[in-house]
């Protein structure tokens, strides 16, 4: 039987390595595992909390067909969604044509730098300051109403970085191949960025936009700088008060909740409805990517 010290150096050496590796590779891995629970840690913590205060609240049926002067949400959820729904009709188009301008046209061109730095200062501004923006040029300089659609205005400021930067991801990883090819048979670039560019890319574009959405439906600072709090219904965007989730949750701390055990009871069902509102547009998100892949597109062909 040969102990250690018979074998040739070169093996020593690398079963030495060998033995190093291992536990270089156990250590990290119990440290990525460590850092993965501490960061869910307290997230598992909230969304069990909201969960547990906030279930009663939504399995009430009245909770989705009636507004709170009915004792439930049904406006705020309709209210939320409304000021999404105007906010991407806005912020979807103008992002779109800002990234293909930056990556198809402008990148290094003076003004594509202008554009860029500008999106980069727009993507740090915080809500309140984008909500008191509007407020000063559209609302008191303009004479708009403080309205729902002045909320949207405020959300386009923060929705807009976020599309523009994943757009313009996406667009940059498509091969520089695919458009050679299409200039090579003619096809002109405007064509090719319709019919090649944006379609490659699509799942990336359409993820960018829908968790854009997602981020801007729970702002709280402009609905109390731009709209007041209504607990009836309100289709109306463009004139009076508008409920939201996240102003009757606003207002719901006002009313004593903490204290008052109805109050408390709507704040963390609206909490849980936003929660799940959120919840929903993500999956959608990766639905949607997950159909408009180029993958899933070249198995239907």
């Amino acid at each position: 039987m040969t102990s250690i010290l018979d074998r040739p150096l070169k093996a020593r050496t690398l079963s030495g390595l060998g033995w190093r590796r291992r536990v270089t590779d156990n250590v990290a891995t119990a440290l990525v595992t460590l850092s993965i629970a501490i960061t869910l840690t307290p997230l598992v913590w909230v969304l069990g909390a909201v969960i547990a205060k906030g279930f009663k609240a939504i399995t009430s049926g009245a909770w989705w067909t009636h507004s709170q002067a009915g004792v439930t949400a049904y406006h705020a959820v309709i209210g939320t969604l409304l000021q999404g729904l105007v906010c991407a009709a806005l912020s979807i188009p103008i992002g779109l044509l800002v990234a293909i301008y930056l990556v198809e046209y402008g990148g290094g061109t003076r003004l594509g730098r202008l554009v860029t730095f500008m999106v980069d200062i727009l993507a740090g501004v915080p809500s309140l300051v984008a909500a008191l923006f509007i407020y000063a040029v559209c609302v008191q300089t303009l004479g708009f109403r403080r309205s729902e659609f002045a909320v949207s205005l405020a959300l386009v400021l923060l929705m807009l970085p976020v599309i523009v930067r994943a757009t313009e991801e996406m667009l940059r990883i498509v091969p520089a191949d695919l458009r050679e090819a299409s200039y090579a048979l003619g096809i002109p670039k405007w064509k090719t960025i319709a019919r090649i560019v944006i379609p490659t890319g699509l799942s990336g574009i359409i993820t960018g936009i829908m968790l854009a959405l997602a981020r801007v439906m729970g702002e709280t600072a402009p609905l109390l700088v731009l709209v007041g709090y209504t607990q009836a219904m309100n289709l109306d965007v463009s004139a009076g008060f508008m409920g939201s989730l996240p102003g009757m949750m606003y207002d719901q701390i006002s009313a004593g909740a903490g204290t008052n055990p109805l109050s408390t009871e709507r704040l963390w069902g609206a909490a849980l409805t936003l929660i799940l509102l959120i919840a929903l547009i993500n999956m959608g998100a990766r639905v949607v990517a997950r159909i408009f892949s180029p993958s899933s597109r070249r198995q239907e062909v």
